[in-house]
């Protein structure tokens, strides 16, 4: 650890950042670049970043995770400037933003769950040549892509 940081945030090498974090250094850079992480260069351009950069990057992984993208994971971030250590309220208040985003995720992951053994038959991908549950690709002509799991009802046999 470096001392030129704050006794409250010490400077950490990206090298020690990337061991802590299991987050790879180009990952850190790229970061860095998308301005969602802030380092100091000292000696040779080395790049130190505060302690509390660990915090960030858990936090840019697990946002992920849940599927927000980067610059959605961005707009979160700009309200804790990069140069202090945020506070727990901090924390608190950003990750109090996922919870709808998590009971999404929770629902279709039991809706795939539920879905497995029939989600290749059941026309969802608008199989052209399905004549069990989707002859003629009916499920297709609601539009592109997985129209069963998009939440559209299975398409109904022609009665004779």
């Amino acid at each position: 650890m470096r001392s030129t940081g704050s006794d409250n945030d010490p400077l950490l090498s990206i090298s020690q950042i990337a061991r802590r974090s299991g987050v790879a250094a180009s990952a850190l850079r790229f970061y860095e670049s998308r301005g969602l992480i802030e380092s100091k260069r000292h000696e040779a351009s080395h790049r130190y970043f505060p302690r509390s950069t660990l915090r960030r990057v858990a936090f840019i992984v697990f946002a992920q995770r849940i599927g927000y993208s980067l610059d959605e994971i961005g707009v979160q971030l700009a309200s804790i400037p990069t140069h202090f250590l945020a506070t727990d309220g901090d924390w608190q208040r950003l990750s109090g933003e996922w919870k709808q985003r998590v009971a999404e995720r929770i629902l279709e992951l039991q809706r795939l769950y539920i879905e497995l053994d029939h989600c290749i038959g059941c026309g969802c991908l608008s199989l052209k040549h399905c004549k069990m549950t989707n002859p003629g690709d009916r499920a297709g002509k609601n539009g592109p892509g997985p129209r069963r799991w998009l939440g559209d009802p299975p398409p109904t046999q022609d009665l004779p």
